[in-house]
């Protein structure tokens, strides 16, 4: 029994051993493989194709032309002709506000302008009086008149008294004070007439205005359209003593629609007047339709202390089923380059476990400083970026604005002027370059306006406003070298368009493999899961 107990003892030592030896090397076999896991990546190639750079957005869907319609008196409401959808006319009746009072207030207008007139009758008649009175004051005084010279005729040659004389002198005096109130009475009567006209006149005013106040009682579209919105109902009482109340809404035109699209700060930059844009709507999930920027509205709006601005897209819709109100989702084409070399911005953001954490300034990661010699590049901003480039921005401006001799010899010492103080950016911190960049290219930006025509400074606002899409950006990739380990290629890059980004130096090449993840467990990677092997028995 003793030696069957040790055989025993010694069968299951060995069978531990066993098992040790085959779970250590188990271990090591998931730790090697995990090691050579680590070193394996995941790629992407460099490829050559087009890139759409677009900006996103919603909007709101309106008419072209939406014409509300009020009520310019006050009263109730008392017929509605026309519902919500009804197709109208222009100056067709839609509604009517009772008109009982105003024609009350009508036929009181027309009273008081009769008895104007009348009043007009009854002066003219006291002028004819009063011309009457004084034609009699001026005979009387031309008969004391001659009656005073016959007795003065007398009294020299002694034929009569003095006094004679003199009671005829008084005589004279007498009728010509009577003629002077004779022609007083007649201009006091003359003002009554003229008094009496006035009030005529404005009795007139008061009734023509009673009477289009009636007319106003009969609302009318001033528009042909489609009611969109009816804001009353039979027996509802209208005040327009402040403001004229809606009454109704009409889109004149439901064929040609509009997308009132905010774009925030950052984009709004890119947008420019006919640029194609395309919108999707929750109603019609499965369907695209097409349009073009009709204009950038320069007021700012700020909710939330998010600063957006509207640009209005042309909407068309011949089958009447875009409705007003309804959400747009807007994407705006602001660039697009055909047959360009491009690499996965999940390239751009990768980074091998190990590797240091400055950003590369590419998209989708935190954006690098640009270099002094960049800080003006584009047609737009100014000088920099070497001679060459230079050379290329002044050709481009020369061509596309058409500029005469004395503007370029002004463009090239504006060009020049600059040409130092880009230079002298490579002196200033990193902090402070930036900065002093943006203030040069301003500084070019309007010298460059002050030389142009109005023609021309149009179409450089454009040249500016693409270039706002297109300056050039530093970024880094990784490659793997001829060990297989991640090596970093810092590259200049282009446009985007969320996916993809161009690649416009030399440093890539057109099916060159890039990294994108790594498919072991090191760090950067998902980490691994515990080991699932056999349990041992203890």
């Amino acid at each position: 029994m003793l030696a069957m107990a040790k055989g025993r003892g010694r069968t299951i030592g060995w069978l531990l051993a066993a098992v040790a030896v085959a779970g250590a090397g188990w271990f090591g076999w998931r730790a090697l493989g995990t090691k050579d896991e680590a070193q394996k990546f995941r790629t992407a190639k460099v490829e050559r194709g087009a890139l759409v750079a677009t900006v996103a957005a919603t909007g709101i869907l309106n008419p072209v032309v939406s014409v509300s319609v009020g009520s310019q008196v006050s009263g109730q409401v008392k017929e509605i002709f026309v519902d919500f959808n009804s197709e109208v006319k222009k100056d067709q009746l839609i509604a009517r506000i009772d008109p009982e009072q105003i024609e009350y207030r009508l036929r009181q207008a027309q009273a008081d302008l009769d008895a104007a007139r009348a009043s007009i009758g009854t002066q003219q008649a006291n002028v004819a009086v009063q011309r009457a009175e004084v034609a009699r004051a001026e005979a009387n005084l031309a008969e004391a008149r001659r009656d005073l010279d016959r007795k003065k005729s007398l009294v020299e040659k002694n034929f009569i008294a003095p006094s004679e004389a003199d009671k005829a002198d008084a005589l004279y005096k007498a009728q010509l004070a009577g003629l002077e109130s004779a022609r007083a009475q007649l201009s006091v009567a003359l003002a009554n007439a003229r008094n009496s006209e006035a009030v005529v006149k404005q009795r007139e005013a008061q009734a023509a205005q009673a009477r289009v106040d009636l007319q106003r009682t009969a609302i009318r579209s001033p528009v042909n359209g489609v009611v969109v919105k009816r804001s009353i109902e039979p027996g509802q009482t209208v005040a327009a003593s402040l403001q004229a109340p809606e009454l109704f809404v009409i889109a004149q035109n439901l064929g040609d629609m509009q997308v009132d699209a905010a774009i925030d700060e950052s984009d709004v930059g890119r947008i420019r007047v006919g640029q194609n844009a395309t919108f999707t709507v929750d109603s019609f999930p499965g369907r695209t339709f097409n349009g073009q920027v009709r204009q950038v509205r320069k007021a700012a709006q700020t909710v939330s202390n998010v600063v957006t601005y509207t640009v209005v897209i042309s909407a068309a819709n011949p089958e009447l089923i875009l409705l007003p109100g309804m959400t747009a989702s807007v994407r705006i084409t602001t660039d697009r380059r055909d047959s360009v070399l491009k690499v996965a911005n999940a390239a751009l953001r990768f980074r091998p476990p190990g590797a240091s954490d400055e950003p590369a300034g590419a998209p989708g990661a935190a954006p690098a400083k640009a270099a002094p010699a960049e800080g003006g590049g584009g047609a737009g901003g100014g000088p920099g970026g070497g001679r060459g480039q230079l050379a290329a921005q002044r050709e481009r401006l020369v061509a596309e604005l058409k500029l005469d001799a004395d503007q370029q010899a002004k463009l090239d010492a504006i060009f020049a002027g600059m040409r130092e103080k880009f230079m002298a950016l490579r002196d200033l911190s990193e902090a402070e370059r930036p900065r002093a960049v943006e203030r040069n290219r301003a500084e070019v930006r309007e010298k460059v306006m002050a030389i142009l025509g109005e023609e021309q400074k149009k179409r450089y606002a454009e040249i500016i406003a693409e270039q706002a899409g297109r300056a050039p950006q530093r970024g880094r990739v990784w490659i793997a070298d001829a060990d297989g380990k991640p090596k970093a290629v810092q590259v200049r890059l282009g446009l985007t368009d969320g996916a993809a980004t161009e690649v416009v130096s030399a440093e890539l090449k057109e099916g060159q493999e890039v990294l994108i993840g790594v498919t072991g467990g090191a760090k950067g990677a998902a980490p691994p899961t515990a080991p699932r092997g056999p349990r041992l028995p203890f």
